[in-house]
């Protein structure tokens, strides 16, 4: 068994991140915990809904139930990025040069560099948000389907049509793919065409048993791992067609216990796969082969991240059972 450093958080702890190899630990109550040479608190909001690392530098952003979305930095210290008082900020996403997305009932925001915001408007509710990959367009998820805006021009979106509640939106690493979460047992995905006028191509991922809370791409972009079901169940993409037509890997099965949480090593073909009794394994994409990174614990494993170099793996749950585990033997 690899090493693990505990820690106990007071709640729901929503997310952990590194920044370097610092972990922070996001709670619903609002603070963020960091484990840098002893544990430090930042109280950040009054009630937190969500907490991503920002990709494209090294700090997080956060948004809560004060209105407020928030970059923290590696040393804790805290900047307003936008505040939009009596409205919940549940949807983020960070995009290259400081760009941050964030949204509230039926608009999303970007705010860019310079601190000039756009808004984009929609007939339903914002459900999720994803720039892609260059940054140049955000998808937005929303009832029936999704919308794709371009940052910086003034064109028509490109609306990509699916019947259903979509609840969340990501781009494939290479920004050939869209994938929704449902609100149904489901993921929905497109195929981008990129010529002019092409339309884009439907793929269903469906027979999950629960809900998909939880998605992980590969770091190259060959795989997407999602929770939903008793193993990881783990799309190709490696194909230009991506998962059309092929059946998913179903990794680290156990009976009737659901993963919770998937996350894939930032090198490796390794996924780290949390289930709702608070065990980690980590699977080999190659061969399957497993190894138990934590015994079950208390609560339901809530997110887990690696650091860059890929030898820590911090983890939260919604006990507010946390820790770290040394990987690199």
């Amino acid at each position: 068994m690899p090493t693990v450093a505990p820690l106990d958080i007071d709640g729901h702890v929503l997310a952990v991140e590194f920044l370097g190899d610092t972990p922070f630990f996001a709670s619903a109550a609002g603070a963020i915990h960091r484990l840098d040479g002893g544990e430090k608190v930042t109280q950040a909001h009054q009630g937190m809904l969500t907490c991503i690392r920002d990709p494209h530098s090294d700090s997080l952003v956060s948004g809560g139930e004060d209105g407020k979305v928030l970059r923290i930095a590696a040393d804790g210290g805290v900047t307003v990025l936008a505040e939009a008082p009596r409205k919940w900020i549940a949807q983020l996403a960070a995009g290259p040069q400081g760009t941050v997305a964030y949204a509230y009932g039926k608009s999303s925001f970007v705010r860019l560099a310079d601190g000039s915001t756009r808004e984009f408007t929609e007939e339903r509710t914002v459900e999720g948000i994803a720039f892609a990959p260059k940054g140049l367009r955000i998808a937005v998820a929303r009832y029936n389907g999704v919308s794709l805006h371009w940052v910086a021009m003034t064109a028509q979106p490109i609306n990509l049509e699916w019947k259903g509640a979509h609840t969340g939106v990501t781009f494939s690493p290479d920004g050939q793919f869209v994938v929704t979460t449902m609100q149904e047992n489901a993921l929905h995905g497109w195929k981008m065409d990129t010529k002019p006028g092409a339309e884009a191509r439907h793929m269903r991922m469906t027979g999950y048993p629960a809900k998909v809370k939880s998605l992980s791409w590969s770091n190259k972009g060959k795989w997407l791992a999602s929770s939903g079901a008793p193993a990881a169940i783990v799309w190709p993409f490696q194909g230009k067609d991506g998962p059309m037509g092929k059946a998913p890997l179903e990794l680290g099965t156990r009976a009737n216990i659901m993963a919770t949480s998937v996350k894939f090593h930032p090198v490796e073909d390794i996924l780290a796969i949390g289930f709702i009794d608070g065990m980690i394994l980590a699977v080999r994409i190659g061969d399957a082969k497993e190894a138990l990174l934590r015994r079950p614990g208390k609560g339901a494993i809530t997110s887990m991240s690696w650091s860059k170099s890929g030898k820590l793996l911090a983890f939260a749950s919604e006990a507010g059972d946390c820790g770290v585990v040394d990987v690199s033997d």
